[in-house]
């Protein structure tokens, strides 16, 4: 028996985690709801995205943008309205979470508009301003309608069936940049996959969650990892004995339990295949494997996973002609220099990140220009890392980190499967996204032309990752708010890599 199995470790950690108490013992107090210091971090955070405008301005005009005001009463007016939405519906939720999301949203749209100064045909910021409007509208929906986040796991198949829907839909428009991701109509666009991971997220933390406990039940520890379960034909020639008829039902069973789970994961990725959004196959995968791990506490997933990653990437960067010409500009990103073509999008932001050093150029003093056509979406954080250094890249990483601990530890202090595994694969979602852009374009990786979250252009992207601040939100305010007596002893639950650590 595992040491996070046993009774007495059990009732140790209720106790911690404030969900239920001792014999005879009073309940433990709620934590305190902190909204004022959440008020008081928004209030930075809207003060700083203002001093990033003004130093935009200044830098390029030498006098102060004629749109400031407008801008900071328009995100503060948006930062104030999601405050009280999360003040009166959602009290006890981690007052990290709101800040965090404003101050990268803000950071994002002074990033654009300081990259529309270098295309004056081409002004993206009032777009994605009226984008984070509806984002912030949307997250105060969640927060007002959404009371419970485990009325989500009611609906996990249907969440399924919408994901691939809306997946497959922009297979009927055409290519936009190589990839078939967008569904473009007078004028209107739209990235379907953004909303799509959110709700594959809800399938697989509910299905999961209803069957952890048959895909822990696993075989052999190979090298201290627990495998799956592997039947084999007998070797003597003749009838099974009981011992292999029992493995095999095993087999089967186990089969069973996780054949539906992979079946639409598999359809899922091979659509977006056939889209060429890699980056979003790729996210999908890292979820998944990242929520079958957590679900049983099997390190064995990690392994399997990290395998068919790598193969799948080294099949996929063989065979499709668009993946392999990514991969031989992530190679050989200088080529372009010496055969006298000039460099690359990926070659300019390396030269862009050596530019900025410790400390950067400065708001508005880089050369952002020469990146090319995608330097507002998939090379913003080039822009960031000249114009702010190695100082803002960290700071900005941080930012994210900080949003994915809020999820981790949201994860933590709730007791029951599914909305631990929906924290994590929430939090896990803008994390690696956020590995696989920087990665990209910080020559890591290949490009996967995905958007930054909260930073890039891209209006679909700042909508969906305001959802997953929203949701988070409600989890949070479950995790940490007042809860009901519960008996000493709860009931003993399947192995998983959370209890481990409760």
């Amino acid at each position: 028996m595992d040491v996070a199995d046993r009774p007495d470790a059990a009732e140790a950690r209720a106790q911690a985690a404030g969900d239920g108490r001792a014999a005879g013992a009073p309940p433990a107090p709620p934590r305190p709801k902190r909204r004022g210091v959440e008020l008081a971090l928004l209030v930075g955070a809207v003060l700083i995205s203002f001093c990033g405008y003004l130093a935009v301005g200044l830098a390029r005009t030498h006098a102060v943008p004629a749109g400031a005001l407008r801008y900071a009463a328009g995100l503060g007016g948006l930062a104030l309205l999601a405050h009280l939405a999360v003040r009166f519906g959602a009290p006890y939720a981690d007052p990290l979470l709101l800040p965090t999301g404003v101050l990268l949203n803000g950071l994002g749209l002074v990033l654009i508009f300081r990259l529309d100064l270098e295309t004056p045909a081409d002004h993206a910021a009032p777009a994605q301003l009226v984008w984070s409007t509806v984002g912030v509208a949307l997250f105060i929906a969640v927060v007002a309608v959404l009371r419970d986040h485990r009325v989500l796991q009611r609906y996990a198949y249907g969440c399924a069936g919408l994901a691939l829907a809306l997946m497959v839909a922009p297979i009927l428009f055409p290519a936009v940049n190589g990839a078939r991701i967008w569904i473009r109509a007078a004028g209107f666009s739209l990235q379907p996959g953004e909303f799509a991971k959110v709700l594959i997220t809800v399938f697989f933390a509910a299905y999961l969650a209803a069957n952890r406990e048959a895909l822990a039940d696993t075989g052999k520890a190979v090298w201290r990892l627990r495998l799956p379960a592997k039947g084999v034909p007998p070797a003597h020639g003749g009838p099974p004995t009981r011992t292999e008829l029992r493995v095999g039902e095993e087999l089967r069973a186990w089969g069973k339990v996780l054949g539906p789970i992979v079946a639409i994961w598999l359809v899922s990725v091979g659509v977006l295949v056939l889209e060429r959004d890699l980056g979003t196959s790729l996210l999908f995968f890292g979820v998944f494997v990242v929520l079958l791990y957590v679900a049983t506490g099997r390190a064995g997933w990690i392994v399997v996973g990290v395998l068919m990653a790598v193969a799948g990437a080294a099949a996929v960067g063989t065979l499709e002609p668009h993946v392999h010409g990514r991969v031989q500009d992530w190679l050989h990103p200088f080529a372009g220099i010496a055969a006298g073509r000039g460099p690359g999008q990926l070659a300019q932001s390396l030269f862009a990140f050596a530019a900025g050093g410790t400390f950067g150029t400065g708001l508005g003093q880089g050369h952002s220009s020469l990146i090319g056509f995608a330097r507002k979406s998939d090379f913003i954080l080039a822009t960031l890392g000249e114009e702010l250094g190695l100082a803002g890249l960290s700071a900005l990483f941080l930012l994210y980190a900080l949003l994915a601990a809020c999820g981790y530890r949201a994860a933590l202090g709730l007791r029951e499967a599914f909305g631990s595994l929906l924290a994590v694969g929430l939090a896990v979602l803008p994390a690696l996204q956020v590995f696989v852009i920087a990665g990209g374009v910080m020559g890591l990786i290949p490009l996967t032309g995905m958007a930054m979250p909260f930073l890039a252009q891209g209006g679909s992207s700042v909508v969906t990752n305001w959802i997953i601040v929203a949701l988070l939100v409600r989890i949070t305010d479950r995790a940490r708010g007042p809860r009901p007596d519960t008996p000493a002893r709860p009931a003993r639950a399947a192995p998983d890599a959370l209890g481990a650590l409760r």
